[in-house]
């Protein structure tokens, strides 16, 4: 039939795409989906690796080359899964592709500077604006515009806004806020899920003082305050008054192992705060880093990198759980308070920012799978189902490097479904 030898991967982040090369490299034909306009997922946010401390951007742009080079990978960006038939071996999956709302000819953001409507910047977590019609990152793949049409809509009829598309249309740009989504079936006899997990929502730890105090931000932020591409240029400073940050709280599992939350330890939260600690002392080498933290976990290999950090003398961990933050209105400064676990004293301190370490929840728990038959676990973590495997953290937290070898796995499992039928 059709559909064999052929895999369905859902998720174009680090997993996702490993996933998908290692089942075309091994001799299936893969429809790679992603439902936003890049491929990367969230390895496309992070500005460093643990433990050697080296760029995402390196390993994404070799995976990008053999997707490129293998017509054996067909990706669909802006692409949804709107439901699943049939059984393993023989499954009929429809796809939704959303349109871009803009034609171009290898155009740049530079190429659309003129553009009169601005949104927030997912991609950099709405630290800063973007313009509606823009490369998602400068990394992007594929590198195509995508334009927000609500935000066009708009403006449409304005005088800006009408030079604006006269002056794309010189350099080969086509707007096209009338643009149509594609649906249409495919025939495959495997599925690999891949679509990742999502940072809990801080809005919910009422206590911690995030939308409340505006020196108060989440880790996955701290990436892209760290990154020459985020909204600081790569400069490690306030939001509240763009003051350079020389004293700095890290607060562990913030809403992590907490059952009124995530009941889970997710696994990377200790070593992500260790690796922004050196963001820090990177920027500014007089600036000072203090870790809460409940337990710190650093297993394997990983305890050379932790051992390494904490040499840091700069660097500070303390055990003790952060109870309530709250803002000084006058300095905008954070005050943190809590308890030292190993002295049973009291904890208040006063810092420039504070980051939040929060878990890392399945999308799978929000967004369920469209197929039925498949299970999940308490935490809303896809366990398995008859010619469905999960990959990378949709299937449990784990850190990059895991997530590859995972999905290894699942593009193993998927082939043993496509030859053994």
């Amino acid at each position: 039939m059709a559909g064999d030898k052929t895999v369905l991967v859902v998720g174009g982040g680090i997993s996702g795409i490993t996933a998908a090369l290692e089942a075309a490299e091994a001799g299936c034909s893969v429809i790679l989906v992603e439902r936003q306009p890049y491929l990367g997922g969230r390895v496309a946010q992070l500005y460093k690796y643990f433990p050697k401390l080296c760029p995402p951007t390196c390993g994404l742009e070799i995976n990008f080359r053999r997707i490129r080079s293998n017509p054996a990978v067909t990706v669909y960006t802006l692409a949804e899964l709107e439901g699943v038939r049939g059984s393993a071996g023989e499954f009929t999956a429809t796809i939704k592709v959303n349109p871009r709302y803009v034609e171009d000819y290898t155009a740049t953001s530079m190429d659309v500077a003129d553009c009169p409507a601005e949104i927030a910047n997912d991609f950099n977590f709405g630290m800063d604006k973007i313009k509606a019609v823009r490369l998602s990152y400068d990394m992007a793949y594929p590198m195509s515009l995508v334009a927000d049409r609500d935000a066009l809509k708009k403006v449409e009829g304005t005088a800006a806004y009408n030079e604006f598309v006269g002056s794309c249309a010189t350099r080969g740009i086509r707007i096209d806020l009338d643009a149509k989504a594609q649906v249409f079936d495919v025939n495959v006899s495997s599925i690999i899920w891949a679509t990742g997990w999502r940072p809990y929502d801080p809005t919910k730890l009422d206590k911690l003082g995030f939308g409340t105090c505006a020196n108060v931000i989440t880790n996955v932020m701290m990436e892209r305050l760290a990154s020459a591409s985020g909204p600081t240029k790569g400069q490690i400073l306030r939001p509240s008054d763009g003051k350079k940050v020389n004293n700095l709280a890290f607060v562990q599992c913030a809403g992590s192992r907490d059952r009124n939350h995530l009941p889970y330890c997710s696994s990377i939260c200790c070593l992500a705060s260790l690796k922004q600690a050196t963001y820090l002392r990177d920027f500014n080498p007089d600036a000072r880093a203090h870790i809460f933290y409940i337990d710190l976990r650093a297993h394997g290999r990983f305890e050379v990198f932790y051992n390494k950090v904490k040499a840091d003398e700069m660097i500070s961990l303390t055990k003790g759980k952060i109870v309530n933050i709250t803002e000084d209105p006058g300095t905008k400064d954070v005050i943190l308070e809590g308890e030292d676990i190993l002295s049973g004293e009291k904890i208040r301190r006063t810092f420039d920012m504070a980051v939040l370490a929060t878990g890392m929840q399945p999308n799978t728990s929000v967004d369920k799978i469209p197929i039925d038959g498949v299970a999940y676990d308490e935490f809303g973590f896809l366990v398995a189902g008859e010619g469905v495997h999960a990959a990378g953290v949709a299937r449990r937290p784990m850190d990059v490097a895991t997530c590859m070898q995972d999905a290894t796995g699942a593009a193993l499992k998927a082939l043993q479904d496509a030859v053994g039928r």
